[in-house]
Formats: C-alpha cells, sequence, structure tokens
C-alpha cells in the first residue's frame, strides 16, 4: 500500500498549465514554414484560408471528444487509456506504444533545431552542435528530475513568450504598407483533380502543424479539478492556436502576394526580411527558438507519462511507476530521455517522422471510436462532461480520421508499410508480455 502511495503521480497542474502545454505542445516552427508550401499546392487565398479553418474545425472536433474521454478517466497516458478500455489490452498495448515511439521522437529533433538556430545566431559556435543539443536535453532532464512544479512554470512563462512573438508578428504584418495588398484571386478549378489533390496533400501538412492539440489529456491524472479544467483547457487552447494560424497566414498574404510566398521554404524569413530588412532573419530565429523550448519542455514531459501508464499495466518494467518527490515519475523520464540521446547522437528521425502522421490519425480514430463504443456498452460509467451534438460530432470526427489516413496512405506507402511490420511484430511481444505479466 505505501508503494502503491509512493507511486502516484501528484494533482498539482492547473488550468494555467493546461492551456500552456496545448499551446506550447502544439504551436512550433511549423506554422512559420508550412504557408509557402501550401500556396504552391492551392494558389487561392481564401482555399488557403479555408483549409487551415477545416483543420482547425476537424481539431475542434476531436477536442469535445476527447474531453468527454479524458474527464470519464483521468489516467496518465492519455489516448491509450480510452482505447485499452473498449477494444481491450492488445489494442491499448499497441495504441500506447506507437504513442509513445511518436512523442519521444520530438525532443531529439527539437534539441538538434534549436542548437542549429543558436548557431545561425553565433556561428562560431558551428562546431558545436551535436555537444549542444546533448546539453540542452541533460538540462531540461535535470529541470524535470527537480519536480512537475518547475517544468509547469517553466511551460507557461515559455507559452506565454510564444504567443506575444507571434501576436508581434501579426501586427508588425498588418501594420506594414509598402505594398498594395494583392487582389484576391477567384478560382472556378476547384473540383480539378490537381487542386484537390492539393487540398488533401495541404491537409496533411496542416494537420501536422496542429499535432498536439491533445497535450493536456496526457496529464490528466495531475490535474487538480479536471472534470472542469481540461474541458476549459482544450475548448481555449484549439481555439487560441486556430486563431493564430489563421492570422499568421492573412498577415503574411497581406506582405507578400500568394505568387511569392508559394516560392518560399522559410514563408516568415521572407516577411521578416520585408518588414525588418537584414534583421529579419535574425527576428525569426529568434521567435523560432521561443517556440520550440516551449514545446520542447511540453515532448519532455508526455512521453513519460505515457511510459508511466503502460508499466502501472505490466506493459512495462514495474520500475516505470516510480515517481520522485517532486511528481515526476522518475525511471519513465530517464527512459525516454536515453531514447531521445540515441536519436540526438545516431541524428536519424526521417524513420520516424514518415510514420508519425499515421500513428497520430490511427490513434485520434480509434480513440474516437472508443467513445462511441464506450456510449453503448457503459453508458453508467461516470461523465462529468458529456461531448456536444453526440453522436454526430463524434462520428464525423472519425469518419474525417479514415478520410485522412487513406489520403495519407496514398501519398506516404512508405510509411504505411513501416506501421504494417511493426503491427505484426508487436503482437508476439505482447502475448510474452501478457504470460509475464
Amino acid at each position: 500500500m505505501s508503494d502503491a502511495k509512493k507511486n502516484q503521480l501528484q494533482k498539482s497542474l492547473g488550468l494555467s498549465f493546461n492551456i500552456a502545454v496545448l499551446i506550447g505542445g502544439t504551436i512550433g516552427v511549423g506554422i512559420l514554414r508550412t504557408p509557402g508550401s501550401i500556396a504552391s499546392l492551392l494558389d487561392n487565398y481564401w482555399f488557403i484560408i479555408a483549409s487551415w479553418l477545416f483543420g482547425g474545425l476537424y481539431v475542434l472536433l476531436g477536442a469535445n471528444s476527447y474531453a468527454e474521454l479524458s474527464t470519464m478517466l483521468p489516467k496518465a497516458g492519455g489516448s491509450y487509456n480510452y482505447i485499452k478500455r473498449a477494444f481491450g489490452e492488445y489494442a491499448g498495448f499497441l495504441s500506447g506504444w506507437f504513442d509513445f515511439i511518436v512523442n519521444v521522437t520530438p525532443p531529439a529533433f527539437y534539441c538538434i533545431v534549436i542548437s542549429e538556430y543558436i548557431i545561425i545566431l553565433f556561428p562560431v559556435l558551428s562546431n558545436y552542435s551535436t555537444v549542444m543539443a546533448i546539453s540542452l536535453l541533460l538540462a531540461f532532464v535535470l529541470i524535470h528530475l527537480s519536480g512537475v512544479k518547475n517544468g509547469s512554470v517553466i511551460q507557461q512563462i515559455t507559452s506565454f513568450l510564444k504567443v506575444i512573438c507571434f501576436v508581434a508578428l501579426v501586427i508588425a504584418c498588418f501594420m506594414y504598407t509598402g505594398y498594395e495588398v494583392p487582389k484576391i484571386k477567384t478560382d472556378n478549378s476547384f473540383f480539378q483533380i490537381g487542386l484537390i489533390f492539393g487540398f488533401f496533400k495541404s491537409l496533411q501538412l496542416i494537420i501536422g502543424t496542429y499535432n498536439g492539440w491533445n497535450s493536456v489529456c496526457f496529464f490528466a491524472e495531475e490535474n487538480d479539478n479536471p472534470n472542469k479544467n481540461i474541458p476549459k483547457s482544450l475548448y481555449s487552447g484549439v481555439f487560441l492556436v486556430v486563431a493564430i494560424y489563421v492570422l499568421v497566414n492573412a498577415a503574411f498574404f497581406h506582405v507578400l502576394p500568394i505568387e511569392t510566398l508559394a516560392k518560399s521554404n522559410l514563408a516568415a524569413a521572407d516577411v521578416a526580411k520585408i518588414l525588418f530588412g537584414e534583421n529579419g532573419a535574425i527576428i525569426v530565429t529568434v521567435i523560432s527558438i521561443f517556440s520550440l523550448i516551449s514545446i520542447l519542455n511540453a515532448f519532455m514531459m508526455i512521453p513519460p507519462r505515457i511510459l508511466y501508464g503502460l508499466s502501472r499495466d505490466g506493459f512495462f518494467f514495474k520500475q516505470g511507476t516510480i515517481v520522485n518527490k517532486g511528481g515526476t515519475p522518475i525511471v519513465a523520464l530517464l527512459v525516454s530521455s536515453l531514447f531521445s540521446l540515441f536519436l540526438i547522437c545516431i541524428g536519424s528521425f526521417e524513420v520516424l517522422f514518415s510514420f508519425a502522421a499515421f500513428i497520430s490519425i490511427i490513434v485520434w480514430g480509434l480513440a474516437y471510436l472508443s467513445l462511441l463504443k464506450l456510449r453503448a456498452t457503459e453508458p453508467n460509467l461516470p461523465r462529468p462532461y458529456h461531448s456536444f451534438w453526440y453522436p454526430w460530432t463524434t462520428i464525423f470526427a472519425f469518419v474525417a480520421s479514415i478520410a485522412l489516413l487513406i489520403g495519407f496512405i496514398f501519398s506516404d506507402p512508405k510509411g504505411f508499410a513501416i506501421i504494417v511490420v511493426l503491427t505484426l511484430i508487436s503482437y508476439p511481444v505482447f502475448l510474452v508480455l501478457r504470460k509475464k505479466k
């Protein structure tokens, strides 16, 4: 009994942390890069804005379902718990480990990218990229080993600074008068095959940029009032992210015409050069660093919660449930960080990122299906929050997930093949672990 108490996560996180981790775990450098790529695919102002709004609507409907699921089963690990409850241990095991792999990759990637941005500001450090990346990872490990509250404070500060940076950039764009705003194109070719393909391809980029919107659910067990805080933070956080994304796109188009933006690999840098001259690149680099530190902090906290939940249910070493005095699942954090350290040293993210979008869509889709099944099979399960317009909103979110998954299979068959292979390997591993348990 004492061990069980000792290894319980502390209820020390509140609404402000929830909103901060959602914003921090979602808004990264993707929004600074993707507008150019999407402009090249769609080439229509209103169609581009509509695509971002459509992605936002999909995420909002997802938040609606996750608000019910995470308050119904407020446990560490997020989606894994709902899928296991609805479809059994193997489905939970598979989704939990897939979710862990997807979420444990970003810390390594962000550490390397932050070090590269620091080198842009200080070229003299160009030979120390890997050393800086490893040092950054170790620094964040030490911060989180010291306790959940420290990680929470850093998340709130960095997320606030990130929002301020983006708001300032948007205001600067709309104040710019040096270029006549391009006339909005009207394009009657909506039903052309090329444009439809471009729409789905751009949606894949947009969904990737929105990824992280359900971050708060991983911390449900540590929330001081999950029944109220989780729905509030999901809705307010998602609305804020959608607003920032749409405004950033509109602001960029105010400064540059679509034709020019479509040729840009880093749209924000090209816009900033017009606004601030040669110093524009420095300003965008600073904004990128703030964005990345915030998202790095969030993703340092998420994988240990997934691993904690898997360990508690016997799908990882029992030591994965050990929690220190500061409320951190210490073994789970160290294992996750070692995995990230390994990735930094080998610098190989391509394979993992190739199926990250697949995994996210599959896990979200299974979570929506879990809600539908649990409503039917366990109608008396306490539900502090009921998703609005159920079941239609959940059905739409599920159908949209299936459509996106089909689109991803066509656009990235190699990534899908990797998932099929991993799924086939996973079942014998599951049988061994279940027998051991």
